[in-house]
């Protein structure tokens, strides 16, 4: 169900702004999105698994934290990283 290490570094490679970035507000928005559409799927073929959906509620909040502050830090990061991801933006 979570990510492989080879997702993750596969990701973290693909959206970090520097060599050694891990924690940037982009990297983790990418890692959460890929986590939320695995569960996403895994509940449509599961409907009645409770925990997990409790699980993608606080990782879609997680996440919409996160982008509201890179909003609030660089909006023209914010967008760039919505259009890559194919998030829908107000």
């Amino acid at each position: 169900m979570s990510l492989t290490k080879d997702q993750k570094d596969n990701l973290i490679g693909t959206y970090k702004r520097h060599d050694t970035d891990t924690g940037s507000p982009e990297v983790q928005i990418a890692l959460l999105t890929t986590r939320i559409n695995q569960l996403t799927n895994h509940l449509r073929a599961n409907k009645h698994d409770e925990s997990s959906r409790r699980g993608l509620l606080k990782l879609v909040g997680q996440r919409r934290r996160l982008l509201a502050y890179l909003r609030g830090q660089d909006y023209a990061r914010y967008l760039a990283l919505a259009e890559r991801l194919s998030l829908r933006i107000k």
